[in-house]
């Protein structure tokens, strides 16, 4: 029912719902078509919609739209560069007749907050970045600092059981979410491992399953016993599970902790959001801004410490203290009375 590949002139795959099954979605080379009489929203990816990371967490939270909001026609793009590329295809997007168009990464807020600027009749809405024209180009954001805060908990003290305080994290990009998260990430960490230090690897890509791996890889053979992840791939949890006695945290979908090497995972859960804004672009509601939605909006969660999830292997002769540390702040982060 997914189609996922890129074409052979290396052109960004195209995909629109099937209007009778919002899991449905076909794939093509062409620019997705806007229904008439329909609200219409177009997503674009930086990655494949399946990526098992940042991308498939949008999609599904796309999925939740087109099941959710009223009269609402949804399609994608996957695989889209940022820059000039990107401006090309939220342009398209526009002169489609695409009422609210959403994209999904960092280097894509330029190129959208030129496009706004040319269409003031339909609404944008960027991730992660920082810029708005308070009119019809919006910004989101959630607070994942606080998830990762708690994996780096489970991850000093998984590295005091192991005795071995070297962790390691693959970054991404040198901007201020990625740091905000690193950081995050290791102040939880020094909570149960205060002799813990951090080995960090810039790849300068969000979305390149090799270059992750050999990140990984790298951390590994450098002395980690915990790697954490700021990219799109399960590559930390992957290696571990290769060398047997590591131990790697995913990042951004709940999907992607299946190695049994998988500490824990933070991730998202866009769609509420999306549909939240997408409601209120309708009915007049809603006003382009800066939104940053934080735990207890459930935009986010850990995995195997939400409701109905079990705990990976790792966590499970971790000490009891350290795990209700994490169970307890959670409680707090869910019921708005952390900070």
């Amino acid at each position: 029912l997914l189609a996922s590949a890129v074409g052979v002139s290396g052109a960004p795959i195209v995909a629109a719902q099937d209007e009778t099954d919002c899991s449905a979605i076909a794939g093509g080379v062409q620019l997705p078509e806007t229904v008439d009489g329909k609200f219409n929203i177009g997503m674009v990816l930086i990655g494949p919609h399946n990526d098992g990371g940042w991308s498939q967490a949008h999609f599904e939270g796309l999925q939740y739209v087109c099941e959710n909001v009223d009269n609402a026609h949804v399609a994608y793009m996957e695989n889209v560069a940022e820059g000039a590329d990107a401006e090309q295809v939220f342009r398209s997007l526009a002169r489609k007749g695409f009422d609210y168009i959403i994209g999904t990464s960092f280097g894509y807020m330029e190129p959208m907050s030129a496009v706004a600027e040319e269409f003031p009749d339909q609404q944008f809405l960027h991730v992660s970045g920082f810029m708005s024209n308070e009119e019809n180009f919006g910004n989101i954001m959630g607070a994942m600092e606080d998830f990762k805060y708690l994996s780096g908990i489970l991850a000093g003290s998984r590295a005091m059981v192991d005795g071995n305080p070297k962790l390691g994290y693959i970054a991404t990009f040198p901007i201020p979410e990625e740091y905000r998260l690193g950081n995050a990430f290791m102040l939880g960490a020094l909570e149960t491992c205060p002799e813990c230090t951090m080995d960090v690897r810039w790849i300068n890509t969000w979305h390149d399953p090799q270059i992750e791996r050999e990140a990984a890889a790298s951390l590994f053979d450098a002395g980690a016993q915990v790697v954490f992840t700021g990219a799109d791939t399960p590559a930390p949890a992957a290696v571990a599970e290769e060398l047997g006695d590591k131990w790697g945290i995913t990042y951004d979908w709940a999907g992607s902790c299946t190695s049994p090497a998988c500490l824990t995972a933070p991730y998202w859960l866009w769609g509420a959001e999306y549909a939240r804004i997408a409601d209120g672009i309708v009915d007049g509601s809603y006003t382009p801004g800066w939104v940053y939605f934080d735990a207890d909006s459930q935009g986010m969660g850990l995995y195997g410490f939400m409701e109905g999830e079990e705990p990976p292997p790792g966590i499970a002769d971790l000490p009891e203290e350290d795990v209700q540390l994490v169970e307890d702040t959670l409680a707090a982060m869910l019921a708005g009375e952390f900070d």
